[in-house]
């Protein structure tokens, strides 16, 4: 652990924001932090601290609940995010999404490409934009390359909702929100969602809200 000397304005709030236990506090856009990109992890926490915000992220997620947390998502600008679903959804929603269980996973510096032209359409939301929900055209298939949480190297190819959810965390690492690549004609509440547009896909909104799908 740094000295007192030698902690970084980074390290200081890292070890603010683990002073308590619990889920911490989840940074709503128009924050600056959600838009300015993160700094590449190089060290700059020891494994203990590191160990301790990985952590923190996975009681996050859980209990907002989630299935993904980047760290400026946390006031964090740094580049790591945890991804973990159950997916216990219905088999016509698993079918038409391609969303299986995903273990828990770190993703340090993570990047991604698209695999193939393929893009699916279906809505998203997300836990800095409480409350929300609209359709994102994305590549149905990525690869992502990145570290774990141990130094190792990932290079591995995702599919379907696991795709997605890399895209949409990595995305948060460059500063992104997933209202700069959505659909905004289909932007709807979470009540709307739940009233009007429950189906596996996202066709009858587009229909009815004036938007158009990928062919």
């Amino acid at each position: 652990m740094a000295t007192p000397s030698q902690r970084t304005p980074l390290v200081e709030l890292v070890e603010e924001l683990l002073a308590t236990d619990g889920p911490l506090p989840i940074v709503a856009a128009g924050e600056p932090v959600l838009r300015r990109g993160t700094e590449r992890y190089d060290g700059q926490l020891d494994a203990v601290l590191l160990s301790r915000l990985v952590e923190a992220l996975r009681v996050t997620m859980h209990a907002a609940p989630g299935v993904g947390l980047a760290a400026p998502q946390v006031g964090v600008p740094l580049r790591i995010a945890v991804i973990e679903d159950p997916a216990p959804v219905p088999d016509e929603v698993r079918e038409a999404r391609g969303r299986v269980p995903q273990p828990f996973r770190v993703l340090v510096n993570p990047s991604y490409e698209p695999v193939g032209d393929e893009r699916a359409a279906f809505f998203e939301g997300c836990l800095s934009v409480p409350g929300w929900q609209a359709v994102v055209a994305r590549a149905a298939q990525v690869r992502l390359m990145c570290e774990d949480e141990n130094g190792r190297p990932v290079d591995e190819v995702f599919t379907g909702w696991p795709a997605r959810i890399v895209q949409h965390e990595t995305d948060h690492l460059d500063g992104m929100l997933y209202l700069d690549r959505a659909e905004l004609r289909s932007l709807s509440s979470n009540q709307a969602m739940a009233g009007r547009w429950t189906q596996p896909t996202p066709e009858r909104a587009a229909a009815s809200l004036g938007f158009e799908l990928p062919s």
